[in-house]
Protein backbone atom coordinates (compact mmCIF):
# COMPACT_ATOMS: atom_id res chain seq x y z
CA UNK A 1 0.00 0.00 0.00
CA UNK A 2 2.80 2.36 1.26
CA UNK A 3 4.47 2.12 -2.57
CA UNK A 4 1.04 2.69 -3.98
CA UNK A 5 0.70 5.81 -2.37
CA UNK A 6 3.81 7.12 -3.60
CA UNK A 7 2.74 5.68 -7.31
CA UNK A 8 -0.26 7.65 -6.72
CA UNK A 9 1.07 11.11 -5.35
CA UNK A 10 4.66 11.40 -7.25
CA UNK A 11 3.19 12.41 -10.81
CA UNK A 12 1.37 15.28 -9.51
CA UNK A 13 4.74 17.62 -9.13
CA UNK A 14 3.23 20.18 -6.49
CA UNK A 15 3.78 23.50 -7.92
CA UNK A 16 2.87 25.85 -5.04
CA UNK A 17 -0.55 26.44 -2.85
CA UNK A 18 -2.59 29.15 -1.94
CA UNK A 19 -3.63 29.56 1.87
CA UNK A 20 -6.00 31.42 3.50
CA UNK A 21 -7.17 31.62 6.96
CA UNK A 22 -10.98 32.27 7.79
CA UNK A 23 -13.16 33.83 9.99
CA UNK A 24 -17.21 33.85 9.40
CA UNK A 25 -19.44 34.51 11.65
CA UNK A 26 -23.16 33.07 11.27
CA UNK A 27 -25.07 33.31 8.99
CA UNK A 28 -22.79 32.69 6.22
CA UNK A 29 -22.41 30.85 3.11
CA UNK A 30 -19.60 30.75 0.39
CA UNK A 31 -19.49 29.12 -3.22
CA UNK A 32 -16.37 27.70 -4.49
CA UNK A 33 -16.29 26.74 -8.74
CA UNK A 34 -13.79 23.95 -9.25
CA UNK A 35 -9.90 24.29 -8.59
CA UNK A 36 -7.45 22.77 -10.88
CA UNK A 37 -6.04 21.92 -7.13
CA UNK A 38 -6.76 19.97 -4.05
CA UNK A 39 -8.28 21.35 -1.54
CA UNK A 40 -8.07 21.36 2.18
CA UNK A 41 -10.35 23.03 5.02
CA UNK A 42 -9.44 22.59 8.66
CA UNK A 43 -11.91 23.51 11.07
CA UNK A 44 -10.04 25.61 14.38
CA UNK A 45 -13.22 26.24 15.59
CA UNK A 46 -17.14 26.28 15.81
CA UNK A 47 -18.49 24.03 12.96
CA UNK A 48 -19.95 24.39 9.59
CA UNK A 49 -21.69 22.05 6.80
CA UNK A 50 -19.52 20.52 3.61
CA UNK A 51 -22.19 20.50 0.26
CA UNK A 52 -21.26 18.98 -3.28
CA UNK A 53 -23.60 17.06 -5.82
CA UNK A 54 -21.82 13.87 -5.48
CA UNK A 55 -22.55 13.52 -1.47
CA UNK A 56 -26.68 12.37 -0.82
CA UNK A 57 -26.30 15.06 2.28
CA UNK A 58 -24.50 17.62 3.83
CA UNK A 59 -21.72 17.14 5.56
CA UNK A 60 -20.93 18.69 9.16
CA UNK A 61 -17.19 19.39 10.63
CA UNK A 62 -16.76 20.66 13.97
CA UNK A 63 -13.62 21.81 15.20
CA UNK A 64 -10.71 19.61 15.01
CA UNK A 65 -12.39 18.12 11.52
CA UNK A 66 -10.43 18.06 8.24
CA UNK A 67 -11.86 17.66 5.13
CA UNK A 68 -9.55 17.10 1.17
CA UNK A 69 -11.25 17.47 -2.16
CA UNK A 70 -8.61 15.64 -4.02
CA UNK A 71 -9.85 17.36 -7.03
CA UNK A 72 -10.89 20.73 -6.22
CA UNK A 73 -14.36 19.46 -6.63
CA UNK A 74 -16.79 22.92 -6.74
CA UNK A 75 -18.71 22.87 -2.89
CA UNK A 76 -20.49 24.85 -0.39
CA UNK A 77 -19.86 26.08 2.48
CA UNK A 78 -22.01 27.51 5.06
CA UNK A 79 -22.72 27.44 8.39
CA UNK A 80 -25.72 25.23 8.16
CA UNK A 81 -27.59 23.63 5.15
CA UNK A 82 -29.47 25.68 2.56
CA UNK A 83 -27.68 28.66 3.35
CA UNK A 84 -27.85 31.64 0.64
CA UNK A 85 -23.87 31.73 -0.80
CA UNK A 86 -21.70 34.20 -2.62
CA UNK A 87 -19.14 33.11 -4.42
CA UNK A 88 -15.88 32.60 -3.60
CA UNK A 89 -14.22 34.53 -6.19
CA UNK A 90 -16.30 37.76 -4.71
CA UNK A 91 -13.98 37.43 -1.36
CA UNK A 92 -11.10 36.33 -2.78
CA UNK A 93 -10.45 37.03 -6.45
CA UNK A 94 -7.20 36.12 -6.85
CA UNK A 95 -5.60 32.67 -5.44
CA UNK A 96 -2.19 32.22 -6.45
CA UNK A 97 0.06 29.89 -5.65
CA UNK A 98 2.30 31.62 -3.05
CA UNK A 99 -0.63 33.90 -2.06
CA UNK A 100 -1.72 34.24 1.40
CA UNK A 101 -5.27 35.49 2.34
CA UNK A 102 -7.23 36.45 5.99
CA UNK A 103 -11.12 36.52 5.28
CA UNK A 104 -13.65 38.00 7.56
CA UNK A 105 -17.51 37.95 7.60
CA UNK A 106 -19.43 39.66 10.06
CA UNK A 107 -22.57 38.50 11.65
CA UNK A 108 -24.51 38.16 14.94
CA UNK A 109 -24.17 34.64 14.99
CA UNK A 110 -21.56 32.03 16.02
CA UNK A 111 -17.99 32.33 14.50
CA UNK A 112 -16.50 29.44 12.82
CA UNK A 113 -12.47 29.76 11.84
CA UNK A 114 -10.38 27.57 9.34
CA UNK A 115 -7.73 27.36 7.95
CA UNK A 116 -7.95 26.24 3.90
CA UNK A 117 -5.40 25.39 1.30
CA UNK A 118 -5.29 24.80 -1.97
CA UNK A 119 -2.27 22.54 -3.44
CA UNK A 120 -1.84 23.21 -6.74
CA UNK A 121 0.12 20.35 -9.27
CA UNK A 122 0.10 19.62 -12.68
CA UNK A 123 -2.94 18.31 -13.80
CA UNK A 124 -2.53 16.34 -16.69
CA UNK A 125 0.15 14.55 -15.13
CA UNK A 126 -2.86 12.93 -12.31
CA UNK A 127 -2.43 9.19 -12.55
CA UNK A 128 -5.49 7.19 -13.42
CA UNK A 129 -5.57 5.97 -10.16
CA UNK A 130 -5.53 9.75 -8.48
CA UNK A 131 -8.47 10.47 -10.76
CA UNK A 132 -10.85 7.67 -9.52
CA UNK A 133 -10.11 8.72 -5.76
CA UNK A 134 -13.59 9.93 -4.30
CA UNK A 135 -14.40 13.83 -4.41
CA UNK A 136 -14.46 14.41 -1.31
CA UNK A 137 -12.53 12.81 1.98
CA UNK A 138 -13.63 13.61 5.17
CA UNK A 139 -11.65 12.76 8.36
CA UNK A 140 -13.23 13.45 11.99
CA UNK A 141 -11.06 14.26 15.10
CA UNK A 142 -11.18 11.31 16.72
CA UNK A 143 -9.16 9.69 13.39
CA UNK A 144 -7.26 13.19 13.19
CA UNK A 145 -6.15 12.09 17.25
CA UNK A 146 -5.01 9.14 16.12
CA UNK A 147 -2.25 10.27 13.82
CA UNK A 148 0.41 12.31 15.71
CA UNK A 149 2.39 13.92 13.01
CA UNK A 150 -0.55 14.82 10.89
CA UNK A 151 -2.45 16.64 14.05
CA UNK A 152 0.50 18.08 15.28
CA UNK A 153 1.27 19.74 11.65
CA UNK A 154 -2.29 21.11 11.64
CA UNK A 155 -2.02 22.53 14.70
CA UNK A 156 1.37 24.44 13.57
CA UNK A 157 -0.50 25.55 10.62
CA UNK A 158 -2.99 27.05 12.43
CA UNK A 159 -1.58 28.25 15.12
CA UNK A 160 1.79 30.17 13.11
CA UNK A 161 -0.15 32.02 11.05
CA UNK A 162 1.88 33.16 7.59
CA UNK A 163 4.39 36.16 8.60
CA UNK A 164 7.06 37.81 6.21
CA UNK A 165 9.74 35.16 7.78
CA UNK A 166 12.38 34.26 5.58
CA UNK A 167 11.06 30.98 3.03
CA UNK A 168 7.28 31.13 4.55
CA UNK A 169 6.15 30.42 1.32
CA UNK A 170 8.33 26.97 0.93
CA UNK A 171 7.44 26.23 4.29
CA UNK A 172 3.54 26.48 3.79
CA UNK A 173 4.12 24.47 0.83
CA UNK A 174 5.98 21.81 2.26
CA UNK A 175 3.35 21.95 5.37
CA UNK A 176 -0.14 21.12 3.28
CA UNK A 177 2.32 18.85 1.51
CA UNK A 178 2.45 16.73 4.19
CA UNK A 179 -1.10 17.24 5.42
CA UNK A 180 -2.30 15.87 1.95
CA UNK A 181 -0.07 13.08 1.94
CA UNK A 182 -0.60 11.84 5.56
CA UNK A 183 -4.54 12.52 5.14
CA UNK A 184 -4.20 9.83 1.75
CA UNK A 185 -2.49 7.71 4.21
CA UNK A 186 -5.47 7.58 6.73
CA UNK A 187 -7.61 7.21 3.90
CA UNK A 188 -5.98 4.18 2.81
CA UNK A 189 -6.30 2.29 5.80
CA UNK A 190 -9.41 3.99 7.29
CA UNK A 191 -11.80 5.12 5.00
CA UNK A 192 -14.20 2.71 3.36
CA UNK A 193 -14.77 3.68 -0.44
CA UNK A 194 -14.39 1.69 -3.12
CA UNK A 195 -11.26 2.71 -5.02
CA UNK A 196 -9.49 2.91 -1.28
CA UNK A 197 -11.04 -0.87 -1.29
CA UNK A 198 -8.27 -1.70 -4.14
CA UNK A 199 -5.85 -0.60 -2.55
CA UNK A 200 -5.90 -2.45 0.18
CA UNK A 201 -6.97 -5.86 -1.74
CA UNK A 202 -4.13 -8.06 -1.76
CA UNK A 203 -4.53 -9.14 -5.05
CA UNK A 204 -6.04 -6.02 -7.18
CA UNK A 205 -3.29 -3.89 -5.00
CA UNK A 206 -0.66 -5.55 -6.46
CA UNK A 207 -1.79 -5.33 -9.63
CA UNK A 208 -2.09 -1.88 -9.72
CA UNK A 209 1.56 -1.76 -8.63
CA UNK A 210 2.37 -3.36 -11.45
CA UNK A 211 -0.12 -1.45 -14.02
CA UNK A 212 1.69 2.24 -12.49
CA UNK A 213 5.24 0.83 -12.59
CA UNK A 214 5.57 -2.09 -15.07
CA UNK A 215 3.33 -0.51 -17.86
CA UNK A 216 5.90 -1.48 -20.58
CA UNK A 217 5.97 -4.77 -20.09
CA UNK A 218 3.27 -6.81 -22.49
CA UNK A 219 0.38 -7.35 -19.94
CA UNK A 220 -2.68 -9.20 -20.63
CA UNK A 221 -6.02 -9.92 -18.86
CA UNK A 222 -4.30 -13.18 -18.11
CA UNK A 223 -1.52 -11.91 -16.75
CA UNK A 224 -2.25 -9.51 -14.79
CA UNK A 225 -4.87 -12.07 -13.32
CA UNK A 226 -2.02 -14.27 -12.77
CA UNK A 227 0.22 -10.69 -11.14
CA UNK A 228 -3.06 -10.83 -8.61
CA UNK A 229 -3.49 -14.20 -7.51
CA UNK A 230 -6.95 -14.76 -9.10
CA UNK A 231 -9.06 -16.43 -11.64
CA UNK A 232 -9.24 -14.33 -15.24
CA UNK A 233 -13.15 -13.61 -14.20
CA UNK A 234 -12.43 -13.02 -11.04
CA UNK A 235 -10.23 -10.34 -10.85
CA UNK A 236 -11.94 -8.66 -14.10
CA UNK A 237 -15.42 -8.64 -12.14
CA UNK A 238 -13.22 -7.09 -8.56
CA UNK A 239 -11.03 -4.87 -10.69
CA UNK A 240 -14.15 -3.25 -12.20
CA UNK A 241 -15.80 -3.04 -9.38
CA UNK A 242 -13.38 -1.53 -6.88
CA UNK A 243 -11.00 0.75 -9.67
CA UNK A 244 -14.23 1.67 -11.52
CA UNK A 245 -13.22 0.44 -15.05
CA UNK A 246 -11.97 -2.33 -16.64
CA UNK A 247 -8.23 -3.51 -16.17
CA UNK A 248 -7.07 -3.09 -19.95
CA UNK A 249 -8.59 0.54 -19.94
CA UNK A 250 -6.99 1.57 -16.57
CA UNK A 251 -3.29 0.03 -17.81
CA UNK A 252 -4.07 1.82 -21.34
CA UNK A 253 -4.56 5.01 -19.53
CA UNK A 254 -1.53 4.67 -17.67
CA UNK A 255 0.65 3.84 -20.55
CA UNK A 256 -1.21 7.13 -22.19
CA UNK A 257 -0.08 9.08 -19.45
CA UNK A 258 3.41 8.68 -19.36
CA UNK A 259 3.42 8.86 -23.67
CA UNK A 260 2.12 12.23 -22.56
CA UNK A 261 4.85 13.24 -19.98
CA UNK A 262 7.00 11.88 -22.60
CA UNK A 263 5.58 14.20 -25.36
CA UNK A 264 6.04 17.35 -23.66
CA UNK A 265 9.11 16.99 -21.64
CA UNK A 266 11.96 14.66 -23.96
CA UNK A 267 12.91 14.28 -27.63
CA UNK A 268 12.30 11.39 -27.53
CA UNK A 269 11.11 9.59 -31.38
CA UNK A 270 7.18 8.57 -31.04
CA UNK A 271 8.53 5.30 -32.06
CA UNK A 272 10.47 4.84 -29.09
CA UNK A 273 8.02 6.48 -26.95
CA UNK A 274 5.45 3.90 -27.93
CA UNK A 275 7.82 1.28 -27.00
CA UNK A 276 8.63 2.75 -24.00
CA UNK A 277 4.83 2.55 -22.65
CA UNK A 278 4.09 -1.43 -24.20
CA UNK A 279 3.57 -0.83 -27.86
CA UNK A 280 5.25 -3.13 -30.24
CA UNK A 281 3.62 -1.40 -32.89
CA UNK A 282 3.50 2.83 -33.50
CA UNK A 283 0.24 2.81 -35.36
CA UNK A 284 -1.36 0.88 -32.46
CA UNK A 285 0.08 3.86 -30.01
CA UNK A 286 -0.67 6.55 -32.64
CA UNK A 287 -4.54 5.24 -32.90
CA UNK A 288 -4.39 4.67 -29.04
CA UNK A 289 -2.89 8.13 -28.40
CA UNK A 290 -5.68 9.83 -30.26
CA UNK A 291 -8.46 8.38 -28.96
CA UNK A 292 -7.27 8.91 -25.36
CA UNK A 293 -6.40 12.55 -25.64
CA UNK A 294 -8.47 13.77 -29.30
CA UNK A 295 -5.21 14.68 -30.58
CA UNK A 296 -1.94 12.56 -32.17
CA UNK A 297 0.91 12.71 -30.09
CA UNK A 298 2.70 15.11 -33.06
CA UNK A 299 -0.16 17.67 -32.32
CA UNK A 300 -0.07 16.64 -28.88
CA UNK A 301 4.08 17.34 -28.64
CA UNK A 302 3.40 20.74 -30.69
CA UNK A 303 0.45 22.32 -28.56
CA UNK A 304 1.00 21.17 -25.21
CA UNK A 305 -1.94 19.65 -23.04
CA UNK A 306 -4.92 21.45 -22.69
CA UNK A 307 -5.98 23.14 -19.65
CA UNK A 308 -7.05 20.50 -16.76
CA UNK A 309 -4.94 17.67 -19.04
CA UNK A 310 -5.70 15.66 -21.25
CA UNK A 311 -9.63 14.05 -21.35
CA UNK A 312 -9.88 10.18 -21.31
CA UNK A 313 -12.32 8.75 -24.33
Amino acid sequence: MGDLLSELLAPLRLQGVFHSRWSARAPWGVAGEREHCALIHYVQEGTCTVELPELPEPVRLNAGDLVVFPHGTAHRLADSPGRTTVPLSSLLPDRSPGAVRTVEIDGPGPATTMLCGGLHYDDSAAAPLYRALPPVLVFDREMLERQPLLSGTLDRLAGEWAGGEPGAVLVALRAFELVFVLALRVALADLDTPVLQALRHPGISRALLAVHTRFGEQWTLESLAEEAGLSRSAFAASFRELVGEAPMRHLTARRMQEAARLLKESTLAHGRIAERVGYRSGVGFHLAFRQWCGMTPGEYRRLGPRRGGPAVA
